[in-house]
């Protein structure tokens, strides 16, 4: 009896003890199990971090600078999500702040650097220009020939191209477009801004307008209308005309320019309007080669004298449709210039030219400052007291010349007054910091 007790008492201590393993077991594959997933967890997040690491340094950053300097459209995200929340993604977000912002002065330093060096340079520029426009000026005061009058046509016709892409410049890098003119009609402002450009035969013009520009934006519609005219002529076929049209509106004026030309796709007037509206800042350090500052310079001078400018729209001619939209605070009028004799308009049939008369070379005498035609006349010399009386000849009568008289006179006194009536309003003072 006894020793069955026994038994039953080691049966029920093996029962318990066998329990107890079985429970330990079954702990300790729970824990190893926790652990397992736990560390696989920590494994996946080790990756993920690494991963995210890796996608920051070769994907985000280098869009960002990119993005930066306006070289790309949009800058990736995080490569896992979940991590945005965490310590961790915070840290990587605060990374790409500080390099958002370091780059941000970097790109700003090099701007404001080469924008105030172009300034410098353009402003010399724009002083030798000026320079050689009054010497130009001078020379077409001077000489009465026709031929010289040509050639010098045609160098005041570059210089002009050379100050206009110079004022451009200076403009996109901050300066002011000139000093303030008179106000002057519109009919005027777009000779002004065809004489600005090569291709000013083919500009033609449809319309007149007694409506005039105050004084403060008369510089700065003529260079808009300059580019404008410029890319309309240089993007269309040499065959075809750029058509400049006005149309009244009841809060303004608009300056309508059609060109028969290749046109633009989608991205090209997206591109455009950013610019035109000033949405987009151009990039003085990306401005291309040739450099492309057309419509970057009209945006500025758009918003800082409320114009507005769009190219969205095709023209009759399959080509761009440019509207230079003036507002009534900007419109005035102006009384028109009353016609002195040197400026009556010529009649179909024009007189007579009175016959040459033999100047002579003995006695010195005081002729008229210009002729009837607006030409200026030289001026005789008195001759050497040793000549001998032999060498004093006057010119024939009737010496031939190469071109009719009458025909030089009209021809080049109808030249001379444009080119002064044009240098009003085409001129451009070297510094060009007066403030409207």
């Amino acid at each position: 009896m006894e020793q069955q007790v026994l038994l039953t008492i080691a049966f029920w201590c093996l029962a318990v003890g066998a329990l107890a393993l079985v429970i330990l077991l079954v702990r300790q594959r729970q824990i190893s199990t926790l652990l397992r997933a736990r560390n696989t967890a920590l494994q996946n997040d080790l990756r993920a971090r690494d991963e995210e690491a890796q996608h920051l340094v070769s994907a985000r950053l280098p869009a960002l600078v990119d993005a930066l300097s306006h070289m790309a459209a949009e800058v990736p995200g995080p490569l896992h999500p979940q991590l945005s929340n965490t310590a961790y993604g915070q840290n990587l977000q605060l990374v790409v702040g500080l390099v958002t912002e370091s780059v941000e002065k970097s790109i700003n330093r090099v701007e404001q650097s080469a924008r105030t060096t172009l300034k410098s340079m353009m402003r010399t520029v724009q002083s030798l220009a000026n320079e050689q426009q009054l010497a130009i000026s001078t020379m077409q005061d001077r000489h009465d020939d026709p031929d010289v009058l040509e050639d010098l046509l045609r160098i005041d016709h570059a210089n002009s191209q050379l100050g206009r892409r110079v004022q451009a410049t200076a403009v996109l890098c901050g300066s002011w477009p000139g000093q303030q003119r008179s106000a002057s009609s519109l009919t005027d402002i777009v000779r002004g801004a065809t004489s600005r450009i090569r291709d000013y035969r083919r500009v033609e013009v449809h319309a007149q307008v007694e409506n005039a520009v105050i004084s403060r934006a008369v510089e700065p519609v003529v260079l808009t209308l300059a580019e404008l005219l410029d890319n309309a002529a240089r993007h269309s076929q040499p065959n075809t005309s750029v058509e400049v049209n006005f149309r009244h509106a009841h809060n303004g004026t608009a300056i309508v320019i059609d060109d028969a030309g290749v046109g633009m796709n989608a991205e090209e007037v997206r591109r455009a309007a950013g610019l035109l509206a000033a949405r987009e800042v151009a990039d003085i350090n990306r401005l291309g080669d040739p450099p492309q500052i057309g419509f970057a310079v009209i945006g500025v001078l758009a918003a800082r004298y409320n114009f507005t400018v769009s190219v969205d729209t095709t023209s009759p001619y399959g080509g761009v449709r440019a509207v230079v939209f003036l507002p009534t605070p900007l419109l005035t009028r102006i009384a028109p210039p009353v016609p002195t004799r040197a400026e009556t308009p010529a009649v179909s049939t024009p007189a007579a030219p009175p016959p040459a008369k033999a100047p002579a070379l003995e006695t010195p005498q005081h002729t008229p400052a210009s002729t009837a035609g607006g030409l200026p006349k030289r001026r005789r010399h008195t001759p050497r007291t040793d000549r001998s009386p032999s060498s004093e000849q006057t010119l024939p009568p009737s010496a031939p010349s190469a071109r009719p008289a009458g025909e030089t006179a009209a021809g080049m006194g109808a030249w001379q007054r444009g080119t002064r009536s044009g240098r009003i309003i085409d001129s451009s003072d070297s510094e060009g910091n007066t403030q409207a």
